[in-house]
């Protein structure tokens, strides 16, 4: 099993199709879920171009293995188009709570040390009446990753009415762990930390789940940029 996460520029209607009809299962060999979304700025205002950017499409995915990435990005219309941008492919680690579109993946599937780099992905499925609320309470986080001079790429990514996204790509889990916790010496450090309590005390969504990923390799560039994955630099 592999997961990769995909970034690229697309014609908007090209992204607009692939958030209403995602690769699946049953039409991409190997393919276990595929999760389509259109890119948003963190931290962008709630009512603007930027909180839902067609012309860029995130893509995180589950696969059997790596040829059935190499396939996909070979044969498939979609994959053509995604492999002329940037991707990222990983090793599960750990999840907390669960998907119900990825079933079979165990809490905790191995170790990590403190000073490696580390990618951390969140799925939500939003409750409608509590968007204002989430709004609220997630904007500061939003911030608070995309500033953290911990963080190499951070970003937000949507599928209307109800899927939210976000990944991040950590030079240590030390660094994203101490974000996490509200441990950093950085201002306002529980910002995270409280908007996480807030949901535990009534929930902003009917699923929630962050995954952790050690990254493997890296491919083509985004926004001009390679290297965005600290590969043998831990």
């Amino acid at each position: 099993m592999i997961h990769t996460f995909h970034l690229a520029e697309l014609p908007p209607a090209v992204t607009a199709r692939a958030l209403l009809r995602a690769p699946s299962a049953a039409t991409t060999p190997g393919l276990d879920h595929a999760e389509c979304l259109a890119l948003m700025r963190l931290g962008a205002p709630t009512v603007s171009p930027d909180r839902l950017q067609l012309r860029r499409i995130a893509v995180f995915a589950q696969w059997r293995d790596d040829d059935a990435v190499d396939r996909f990005l070979s044969d498939d219309a979609l994959g053509r188009r995604l492999a002329g941008g940037w991707h990222v492919r990983m090793e599960y680690l750990r999840r907390w709570s669960r998907l119900a579109a990825l079933p079979g993946l165990p809490a905790r599937a191995g170790g990590w040390d403190q000073d490696e780099p580390v990618v951390a992905v969140t799925v939500a499925r939003m409750r409608l009446l509590e968007v204002p609320r989430f709004l609220r309470w997630g904007k500061p986080v939003e911030r608070q990753v995309r500033d953290h001079p911990g963080t190499t790429l951070a970003l937000a990514a949507v599928r209307p009415p109800r899927t939210i996204s976000t990944f991040s790509v950590w030079r240590t889990v030390r660094e994203m762990e101490e974000m996490v916790h509200g441990r950093s010496e950085l201002p306002d450090p529980r910002r995270h930390a409280d908007a996480m309590t807030e949901r535990r005390r009534r929930d902003f969504h009917h699923e929630f789940a962050t995954f952790r990923f050690r990254p493997l390799a890296e491919h083509g560039s985004w926004e001009g940029r390679s290297g965005i994955v600290p590969l043998g630099r831990a």
